[in-house]
């Protein structure tokens, strides 16, 4: 055979599988390209939100392959795991991603969810302590909070203060009332861990800075008497002058006589009415028939509650009594108080 034929030969030999190596290359350019046109689509189409305020709770421990099952158990995305694994790589946080409540917006897209979730932007959610509530009416607050763990359902009032280390000690009022953030996995006796240690911080330091000339003599009876002040008055103002009036009975060894203390005493026996019978009777915190303070606090005082006692206002005034509107009217002797009952009390009844 000539070289020639040799030649021809070669090249309808050679020809076939020139062919099917091209089409394996266009067949892999084909795919690449399909799965980067797939993985574009991916990053870019939102999750299946499906109402305003959803959220997405991952546990402790989970991993990544953990995540991806419940994004897609829970219908938010149908994408494979293998494009999830590629976008975490490619923002480089598969083995970043943080235990947590995450919220859901509509619009949000993957990549969105993976950067919250590698940098912890996890929910907030607040719950609030407010002043003048008793320890029931924190417990209650706290067993309404979502998302919160209820630790307290198993602790008496008792058990407790021995958790928060302050064994034997009443509960009422040694919470700091404000506004606390929490996230998922806190529980609510982390919250009041975060309010007492508030409250003896601030009391302590409204202690070493007090008017040294009270009658007060430790910071518990400061508690007790912040909390009778502040369920005397809604009135940011009158704080100073109702602590002054209290101040005063105490150092002349008058009975404080205030209604809160009596209705703390009585507990669930008030039914939102007072009457002269219940000031007769007798309690350990009736400050009718007791001299002196009551034997613990009987709500959460404001700290302008504490800082009032410790700072009371100057003046002659040994009574008050409320005038309707919110306010009261003060007097110095028992002629004037009788008056200011008659013309506020009495009188409006006719």
């Amino acid at each position: 055979m000539s070289r020639r034929g040799i030649r021809r030969q070669r090249g309808r030999v050679a020809g076939p599988w020139v062919l099917l190596a091209l089409v394996i290359v266009l067949a892999i350019a084909a795919a690449i390209i399909w799965s980067g046109i797939s993985y574009l689509h991916f990053t870019r189409t939102p999750l299946a939100v499906r109402t305003t305020g959803q959220t997405l709770e991952i546990a402790r421990g989970e991993g990544f392959k953990d995540i991806v099952r419940q994004l897609r158990g829970e219908k938010l995305s149908d994408a494979s795991p293998l494009l999830w694994r590629a976008l975490a790589l490619r923002l480089g946080v598969a083995n970043k991603l943080h235990a947590g409540e995450y919220a859901l917006a509509p619009g949000m897209t993957p990549t969105v969810l993976l950067e919250n979730m590698a940098a912890g932007r996890v929910v907030h959610r607040r719950v609030t302590l407010v002043d003048g509530w008793t320890f029931a009416q924190v417990r209650q607050a706290l067993q309404k909070a979502p998302k919160l763990v209820h630790d307290l359902d198993k602790l008496g009032d008792t058990q407790v203060m021995a958790k928060l280390g302050d064994a034997g000690v009443s509960p009422e009022g040694e919470f700091m009332p404000e506004t606390y953030d929490y996230v998922l996995g806190m529980s609510d006796l982390d919250i009041l861990k975060r309010a007492h240690k508030a409250m003896q911080a601030y009391l302590a330091q409204q202690w070493a800075a007090r008017d040294t000339s009270i009658s007060i003599r430790t910071p518990y009876q400061a508690l007790i008497l912040a909390s009778l002040v502040e369920k005397e008055t809604a009135v940011p103002s009158e704080l100073p002058r109702i602590a002054g009036v209290f101040e005063r009975r105490l150092k002349l060894g008058m009975k404080l006589e205030t209604d809160p203390s009596v209705i703390f005493g009585m507990g669930a026996a008030y039914t939102g009415k007072i009457h002269k019978v219940d000031l007769e009777t007798d309690t350990p915190y009736n400050t009718y028939t007791r001299y002196g303070l009551p034997p613990t606090p009987i709500a959460l005082p404001s700290p302008a509650a504490i800082h009032a006692v410790l700072h009371p206002a100057a003046g002659d005034a040994l009574y008050f009594v409320a005038k309707g509107d919110g306010t009261h009217q003060f007097s110095a002797t028992l002629a004037e108080q009788n008056a200011a009952v008659k013309k506020y009390i009495l009188d409006k009844k006719h």
